[in-house]
């Protein structure tokens, strides 16, 4: 009788063995499984969606800065046009290896006028200037010197991009318009640090 008790027992044993072997199985495929369909969904997001971008110099400054981490919309200017003001990600010309990032001043078509530290833009065909002002986020510290001056006919894919910093941003007054196709995408968030984390809104020039 005592012999059957502990062969009982030890039967017993081998199931509660197999159980949690099975048990173990299990969590270790659902965890598997559940890191093979995020991998599926965040690659893509990533690769042609949203992608982070870190900050390197100050040309941005005052209003990004060296270190910060953004996030850049990758696939909105397939449905809308880039506007006025925008902050995008892009390749200088001849260099598709490394990022800018800069504002967008000007527009397919138009003509950037930069004299007395004023930035006028024409519509094509148009004599009637805009003059785009930047006192809502650029202080005197940031803003051209009065020296600055520039005069560039955009064709019909380029765009005219400035750094905030103007006194420490390499940018078209240097490179040149800068062709729709090195447009990388445009900065929605500033995710970190997270005491700084914010929407980045396009401002309204009138």
């Amino acid at each position: 009788m005592i012999d059957r008790e502990i062969e009982d027992i030890n039967i017993e044993d081998n199931n509660n063995d197999d159980q949690g072997a099975e048990s173990v199985k299990s969590f270790i495929f659902e965890i598997v499984k559940v890191l093979i369909i995020s991998l599926i969904i965040i690659i893509p997001i990533r690769a042609y969606v949203v992608q982070p971008f870190y900050v390197d110099g100050d040309s941005m400054e005052p209003n990004f800065s060296d270190g910060q981490y953004l996030v850049v919309d990758e696939i909105g200017y397939r449905f809308k046009e880039p506007q006025r003001g925008d902050i995008v990600i892009f390749h200088p010309p001849n260099n598709p290896k490394v990022y800018y990032i800069k504002r967008m001043i000007g527009l397919p078509g138009e003509v950037v006028d930069i004299k007395d530290g004023v930035i006028r833009v024409f519509a094509k065909d148009s004599t009637e200037a805009l003059i785009i002002d930047e006192q809502k986020y650029l202080s005197a510290d940031f803003q051209l010197r009065p020296s600055e001056k520039d005069h560039v006919v955009l064709a019909d894919d380029e765009y005219y991009l400035l750094g905030d910093n103007r006194q420490s941003s390499l940018d078209s007054r240097r490179l040149g318009p800068i062709n729709v196709s090195m447009i990388k995408g445009r900065v929605v968030l500033r995710a970190f640090p997270f005491d700084e984390f914010t929407v980045i809104k396009t401002p309204i020039y009138n």
